[in-house]
């Protein structure tokens, strides 16, 4: 009778989430330090980035609230990049121990795959405020700059439908999750409401980098009927 295999080193689910919420503030701060040392100063992120040929004739109105929100998302849309970089670290590990050493681990498949799910909603205010979702231009791009933001505002009423359902699914799915004291089927066993919590969080994260955009939206619709702006 053999043995079974050696898992080597298991991942404790405390240091799991530890790692997550520490690891891209530290990384943050790196960067930061860096761009210093070398004199290069970071690019003003708080305005709305646009394709080319919109960026020279639309600029968006904003105020404290907007500007407050927008800061909020690009911070999420950093914090998921660099958790990328676990998922590379982890992967990595996975196949030095289990190639060389005969040791496959029981963990690094689930943490990833957990980890992806989190970014995806994470990043979805960061992806809004970027307005970098698919839209599909063959009208929009031939309507003046006014029908242009006035349809923004028209669609958006269709997105506040589907994110006050997502983010009323994901609470439920979050208490249930946390009252039953849910785990992953895998062997790794890890508890899931921390990532249903996500869930929830990237859909409020989503909902308020709406209203922002759509305060946006009407501030300069308004300033376009006043003249603020040429008609496109």
């Amino acid at each position: 009778m053999t043995d079974g295999p050696d898992f080597g080193f298991v991942l404790p689910h405390w240091l799991y989430w530890t790692w997550l919420a520490v690891m891209p503030l530290v990384l943050i701060y790196w960067a930061n330090v860096q761009e210093k040392h070398k004199g290069k100063p970071r690019q003003d992120t708080d305005g709305v980035s646009l394709p080319q040929d919109e960026a020279e004739v639309i600029q968006y109105k904003e105020n404290a609230f907007t500007r407050t929100i927008d800061k909020i998302s690009v911070a999420s849309g950093y914090l998921c990049a660099f958790w990328t970089v676990n998922a590379v670290i982890a992967y990595f590990y996975e196949v030095i121990m289990r190639y060389l050493f005969n040791m496959p681990t029981i963990w690094v498949h689930e943490a990833s795959f957990l980890l992806f799910g989190m970014q995806y909603l994470i990043s979805g205010a960061f992806t809004l405020k970027e307005e970098g979702h698919v839209r599909v231009d063959v009208l929009y791009i031939k309507l003046p700059l006014r029908g242009r933001v006035g349809m923004d505002i028209f669609t958006s009423v269709f997105f506040f439908v589907f994110i006050l359902a997502l983010v009323g699914t994901s609470a439920t799915f979050f208490e249930q999750s946390y009252q039953m004291n849910e785990t992953t089927v895998e062997t790794w066993a890890i508890q899931y409401w921390p990532v249903k919590a996500m869930m929830l969080l990237g859909g409020v994260l989503i909902l308020f980098a709406g209203i922002a955009k759509l305060t946006k939206d009407i501030m300069t619709f308004r300033s376009l009927g006043q003249g603020g702006q040429l008609n496109g």
